[in-house]
């Protein structure tokens, strides 16, 4: 195996890859970048307990510039040989596997040498069955996962709440996560969904990866759902993730369909309120602020009592507020992250009573977005 190719585009590709190999793994292999050249293309893979990441690097990939001698399969030490590779003196490399499965690499005057191992032995990737060829434009379904994964809880003890809950039918994707403090879910349109459906539940870091590498340049991501995998394809990158088992709570009975007060606010206003106003309660033990609405003196005041360091108190510039009077205290870190999945929007916020979940949608689209957070007992 022998071929030799453009330094920083493998490097970015081998960038993809890596984020699916873990040194924490009981299957040794694994912490390895499994390579397969073949005549027209060098195939990058690396594999852990939950994702797999494949991507293709074309002759055709004139920025790659990859030339190929002589084909043939290894899989090195993902570690060592992305550090290599980073500190290798030209632009250009060359990698030559012999029947021991040695790799040298060579680039300028330097050359490595490090251990590889046979290929053959390397796990097969999961093979996805799918009748339905879903797809979704890429800045889409990376906003999607930005808005609900900061809802997924990070607690082992509840598995199921570790992912985002996505379910496809009448042509659109429903995506929900809830740690049980807070609840975010988003509807979208999906193309060539019209027929499909499906219920599963991905774990929330997964997506993260996942959505780390969706770039700009990625129109339309392709999906595909089996029984137990999901697989996303992006360009020439396939990112396949187990799916979690068991069944996910009823979220939509948690989010209430009638409220007793509104407030409209700009999120990016609020935002920085309630950061100015957190300074003080992260001091705290229990990091609480407290919203006072007054509909009739038509005023919404935020503030933060910390005994251990002092207090907080601000005004708060409102569009629109109707209701009846009402005092609701929330973990303001909760309030922050929903906040920010809303950009520079206008929001709506409904509250019913102070001890139940409180909503938060965009003013112009109430239907298809919402953050839902639950208050906190100061009493």
């Amino acid at each position: 195996m022998k071929f030799s190719i453009q330094r920083t585009s493998f490097i970015k590709y081998l960038n993809d890859v890596q984020r699916a190999i873990s040194s924490k793994t009981t299957i040794d292999i694994l912490t390895g970048l499994k390579m397969d050249l073949s005549k027209d293309a060098l195939t990058l893979t690396g594999s852990n307990s939950d994702i797999s990441i494949e991507t293709i690097i074309s002759i055709a990939d004139d920025n790659a510039a990859l030339q190929i001698e002589q084909e043939g399969a290894v899989v090195l030490p993902a570690r060592f040989f992305s550090e290599i590779v980073k500190k290798l003196p030209e632009q250009t490399m060359t990698i030559e596997i012999n029947e021991r499965f040695q790799a040298t690499i060579t680039s300028g005057s330097a050359e490595f040498t490090i251990n590889g191992l046979n290929a053959e032995e390397y796990p097969h990737l999961p093979e996805i069955d799918s009748k339905d060829q879903l797809t979704v434009p890429g800045d889409i379904l990376k906003q999607v996962i930005s808005q609900t994964v900061i809802a997924v809880s990070n607690q082992e003890s509840r598995p199921i709440l570790t992912g985002i809950h996505l379910v496809i039918k009448n042509g659109e994707l429903l995506a929900v996560a809830t740690d049980a403090h807070r609840l975010s879910q988003r509807i979208i349109k999906l193309s060539g969904a019209d027929d499909a459906v499906y219920d599963v539940i991905i774990p929330g870091k997964s997506l993260s990866e996942l959505s780390k590498m969706i770039s700009d340049s990625d129109e339309n991501i392709e999906i595909q759902i089996s029984e137990n995998q999901a697989l996303f394809i992006l360009g020439n990158t396939s990112f396949y993730t187990r799916l979690l088992e068991g069944k996910y709570p009823d979220t939509e009975r948690l989010i209430p369909k009638v409220s007793e007060i509104t407030v409209d606010f700009n999120a990016v206003e609020l935002l920085q309120s309630i950061e100015r106003a957190s300074l003080l309660s992260h001091e705290g033990r229990n990091n609480v602020v407290k919203l006072a609405i007054n509909p009739s003196a038509q005023s919404v005041v935020l503030s933060g009592n910390t005994p251990e360091v002092g207090n907080v108190e601000e005004e708060l510039h409102f569009k629109n507020l109707e209701g009846s009077e009402l005092e609701i205290s929330f973990n303001p870190d909760y309030m922050k992250d929903a906040l920010r999945s809303f950009g520079q929007s206008e929001i709506t916020i409904a509250f019913t009573q102070p001890l139940r979940p409180f909503t938060i949608v965009p003013t112009e689209d109430k239907d298809n977005f919402v953050q839902l957070i639950t208050p906190v007992r100061t009493f």
